[in-house]
């Protein structure tokens, strides 16, 4: 058995379900060595690398098959919780280690290329048209979300049924990493049923914007974490939220301005190699540097995409239009794909968690009735705004929100990895137990909503095979320019 003072030494890898088992395992007497250490983590990469392929692969297999009855997240998620529980039970904690989730992963590596494409793909016309929905639901709705979900997390623990008491605060952080929702399965889907681009619209402007203010909504209650809350307290934590948002936004779009002027003045555009390196790096240039400021990086690295496409995207040379846009969307890609693997893993790698599972019950209970609150009665406030509206206008055919609509938008509302990286600045007695609970919940919408949005909207009725010829327009432009490339034997 080792002793108290080695196992201070040794830091997380302290944190074991066993210590004798992990006195006698060849991977602590052999951690450091460098060669060994090298070995393992060659190791657990190739598992991830050949978890990633057989997760493409499977995705390529479904859509040349044409399977809508099982989505390739869900898949993800299954053969990630497969290995996990295969490395859990087998000796050693070396790959284990390696291959359970860390937040500053995910913050730094994975998360930034699927915001970075969902700004720069983000439809300008479609998004400014449905502005009002998209804000309501993004900023009132996550607001509602969160409080709702807060109060019946905060009316549980006090009730002292599994011995949870958690303060009020923290029951909010909780919320507010529960609200933020996972855009990567349903919009897949949408985009592969081509349905309506207006419902389209609002559901990823909403997502896009929902993991933002989730964020800064966590890291609002966390300001006041181990402090007395009075109700000045609720007008403080606006006025913050605010400002972050207003200043993390004005970052990302100050940086994209700065690139579109520095391509418009400069010959960069000569050089498409280093012109397209130039743009990729001064667009998570915006993101660290927010997250340096104690900012959003997340908003920032999100309307310096919007900004980059707006502006600068037209003073890039012809063949930095293709590989940004191909970029973006390969890395996008990759990161989704690993993310719902990560989940998988996560849920048998990490040895920490507490699971009690009255309380993931009462919080998937509380994720649909916080779901509710937030879509239903906000619908009805923006469909009377829209009627009131066309009244004064004179138009007897006002646009709403179709009940079916508002049936999807809540189906469409499974939670997001971005919690469960939220979910690791959770601190004090019960943060296990909250962690375990928050990742449960993750997956099981995510399998549960993401695996039937097919068929719900079958059952709803919503028109798909929608033309749009934005995409087709776009897609010919670039081969057209890339044809024109190759002829002037600039690419090849």
């Amino acid at each position: 058995m080792l002793s108290d003072n080695a196992l201070s030494l040794l830091g997380p890898l302290s944190k074991r379900e066993n210590d004798a088992d992990f006195s006698g395992s060849p991977d602590d007497a052999e951690m450091n060595d460098p060669s060994q250490e090298e070995l393992y983590s060659s190791w657990a990469l190739f598992i991830l690398i050949a978890l990633l392929v057989g997760s493409l692969w499977t995705s390529y297999y479904l859509q040349v098959r044409k399977i809508r009855a099982i989505h390739e997240t869900v898949v993800s998620i299954f053969a990630g919780m497969i290995v996990g529980l295969i490395i859990r039970v087998s000796p050693g904690h070396y790959i284990q280690d390696v291959v359970s989730f860390k937040s500053s992963y995910f913050f730094n590596m994975l998360l930034p290329p699927i915001i970075l494409n969902c700004g720069y793909e983000l439809h300008l016309g479609n998004f400014s048209r449905n502005i009002g929905p998209i804000l309501t639901f993004a900023f009132g709705g996550t607001f509602v979300s969160a409080v709702v979900l807060g109060c019946i997390l905060y009316v549980w623990a006090f009730l002292g049924l599994e011995g949870l008491k958690i303060p009020f605060v923290m029951a909010l952080g909780v919320g507010a990493t529960l609200s933020a929702t996972d855009p990567v399965t349903i919009l897949s889907i949408f985009n592969t049923y081509k349905v309506d681009p207006n419902l389209y619209t609002i559901i990823f402007g909403e997502s896009i914007l929902n993991d933002a203010v989730s964020i800064v909504m966590f890291e609002t209650t966390q300001k006041f974490h181990g402090e007395s809350v009075g109700f000045s307290s609720l007008f403080k934590g606006i006025g913050f939220f605010l400002m972050t948002f207003t200043l993390s936004l004005l970052i990302g779009a100050i940086v994209g301005v700065a690139t579109a002027i520095m391509l418009r003045y400069s010959h960069v555009k000569n050089f498409p190699s280093i012109e397209t390196c130039l743009i990729m790096l001064f667009a998570y240039a915006s993101y660290f540097f927010s997250n340096g400021c104690h900012m959003s990086g997340i908003v920032s690295l999100l309307f310096c995409g919007v900004t980059l496409k707006h502006y600068a995207y037209f003073s890039m040379s012809k063949r930095t239009q293709i590989s940004v846009k191909y970029i973006f969307q390969t890395l996008a890609q990759l990161s989704e794909n690993f993310i719902f693997i990560y989940l998988g893993l996560s849920l048998f790698t990490e040895v920490e968690l507490v699971y009690k599972p009255v309380l993931i019950v009462v919080t998937m209970f509380g994720i649909c009735v916080s779901r509710w609150a937030a879509v239903f009665p906000l619908s009805r406030a923006i469909n009377f705004v829209y009627r009131t509206r066309s009244r004064a206008l004179g138009n007897p055919y006002p646009e709403e929100l179709p009940h079916q609509y508002q049936l999807m938008l809540f189906w469409a509302g499974l939670r997001g990895a971005v919690g469960v990286a939220l979910a690791a600045g959770l601190e004090g007695e019960h943060a296990n137990a909250l962690r375990a609970t928050i990742l449960v919940v993750v997956v099981l919408t995510v399998v549960v909503f993401g695996g039937t949005t097919a068929r719900m909207l079958e059952i709803l009725g919503i028109a798909t095979g929608v033309a749009t010829d934005d995409e087709e327009n776009d897609e010919v432009e670039l081969w057209a320019a890339m044809v024109e490339q190759s002829k002037n034997g600039q690419i090849l």
